[in-house]
Parts: C-alpha cells; structure tokens; sequence
C-alpha cells in the first residue's frame, strides 16, 4: 500500500470551456422527510465546478427542491405510497444516467425493498462512475452486493461513515475505529471501488494508494454535511477527475471549506448549508498552492 502525501491534484478549466466541457452530475437523493439531503448533495455538486447538475427526486419534492437553489436541473422520479423513490424510477435514471458523466446516489432515500434492490442494480451494471452514499451504501449492506464477484461497469465511490461501514463489512463500529486504514483497505480490495471513510482524518483508498486528509474540524460533525462532499465528489468525477483523485480532491476541499468557514462562524454554530458557501474559498486556496496565506485564526 503506497501512502500519499502532499495535496490534491486540482483538475484544469480552460478558458475556452463551455458547460458541455466540464460534465453534468446526476445525484438521486431525498425523500419526505430529508428533501435537505438532495439540496444539500445538489450544491456541493454545483460547487465543484461541474458545467451541469441535475437532481432526481420523488416527484413530490420538485418543487420543494426547486425552491432551495435555481441553479440545478430536476428531475422527478415515480414514487411508492410513502413518497420514496418507487417502482418505475430504474428506468428513468437509466435513462437520465446516459446524459451524465457521474452519477451519485443514496442521500436521504430512506428504506424499502425497492430501494435497495435498486441500489444493487445501479451499483453493478451502470456504465457511468457512480458515488454510493448513506442509504444506498446501507442497502449493498443488506444485499450484499460487495460480497459477491460482481465487476461494476465503471469507477465506483463508497462513502460510509464508521457505522455504514461496521455494517458493510459486517462488524462493530470499535473494530472500524481501532483500525481506519486497515478496513477501508479491506473493503476498497474486496469491493474493487475507492473507499472514503469519513471521520477525523478521513482516508481515502483505492487498495493500492492510500491518503489520510489533514482538513476539517469538529463543525463537519453536523448532519448533511456529508451530504455535500457526496455532492461534491460526484461533480469532480463529472469533470472527468478519476474516482481516486476526485474522492481525495473532494474531502480536501470538504474540511477546508469548513476550516475556512470556522474562523467566521465558530466550530460550534458550523451547519451543512454554510459549506458550499465556502467551497469557492478553499478552491482559491488549493489553486494558490498555499494555505498559509490564509489565516485561520486559532479555532
């Protein structure tokens, strides 16, 4: 296992580009109760940088979405009696999946046996590079989908937390804990995808490359933010970013967005929808090659 150091490499934007050059991001997300989960994952997408973004949702939620930000497509899904995503809605993401150059899937779904047989289907036969977070990530848990000897059709980005992966790899969140690097490793070999286990010092890992990232604070322990670096991740893979670089790019910008953020803002009264907002700064940073120029005070 080779460890990396050093920053991200950021992707180039030609002057001459159009939205056509820099990709077009497609994230399913939300349900009655988390339409946040789709806004949220929605404007990370945006912030990176990506030419277009659309957002698939309950048909229910279009318009509540479409209130929290004009600047991403919609996209409203067939839905089951409790307003989830629902039987008919396979067909409509494949469909939209053929004008995305990144898709991410799972923030706020919710549960049903529809949901996680899609997240099944999706994460081994779209042809597209796909993120798995949050319920999606729950339901290959339940299906065991990463046990099998599928090969996905392309690049594949798993986002858990310590919890999602106790259940991934069917153990307890102490044994994650005591050994980070060790079963993010394991899953991203046994899975073949880039693992992004999120927490202090969040690592990412291809199997064969391993990064632990030094940004970020206690203000990212808040719910929906990882919401947003979803979002994020799959825009950077839209630009055209490999799952790797994106995933370690994303999480670097993710907690320096939120270091960035803190020294206005406080760790404390940080919330999800402040980071987007602070992405544009930490990309400046990134691009100048130097945090140092930015001061970030004590906090």
């Amino acid at each position: 296992m080779e460890l990396i150091t050093g920053d991200p490499p950021i992707p180039l934007r030609p002057s001459s580009g159009h939205k056509g050059t820099f990709g077009r991001a497609l994230i399913c997300a939300g349900s009655p109760l988390m339409s946040g989960a789709a806004a949220l994952a929605g404007l990370g997408a945006l912030r990176s940088g990506a030419g277009l973004v659309r957002l698939a949702v309950p048909a229910g939620l279009v318009p509540v979405v479409a209130s929290l930000e004009p600047s991403y497509l919609l996209l409203g899904l067939c839905e089951d009696a409790g307003g989830r995503i629902g039987e008919g809605a396979e067909g409509e993401l494949r469909e939209a999946s053929g004008w995305a150059t990144a898709m991410g899937m799972g923030p706020g779904w919710g549960r049903s046996r529809f949901l996680d047989q899609l997240a099944s289907s999706l994460y081994e036969t779209l042809e597209c590079p796909l993120l798995v977070d949050a319920d999606a990530l729950n339901a290959l848990a339940a299906a065991g989908t990463l046990e099998s000897s599928c090969s996905p059709a392309a690049g594949r980005v798993l986002t858990p937390h310590p919890g999602e992966m106790a259940r991934l790899l069917g153990g307890e969140v102490s044994s994650v804990e005591s050994d980070r690097e060790g079963v993010a490793a394991e899953l991203a070999s046994r899975s073949g995808a880039v693992v992004v286990l999120k927490g202090p010092g969040t690592v990412i890992t291809d199997g064969r490359r391993l990064v632990v990232n030094g940004t970020g604070n206690s203000g990212l322990a808040t719910g929906g933010s990882g919401d947003v670096l979803s979002g994020l991740v799959t825009g950077l893979m839209a630009r055209g970013m490999s799952p790797f670089e994106a995933s370690w790019l994303g999480v670097y910008l993710h907690g320096l967005a939120a270091d960035l953020a803190v020294v206005e803002l406080g760790e404390s009264a940080l919330i999800a929808s402040d980071l987007p907002d602070w992405i544009p700064a930490a990309f400046g940073v990134a691009e100048s090659g130097s945090i140092d120029e930015v001061d970030l005070g004590e906090n």
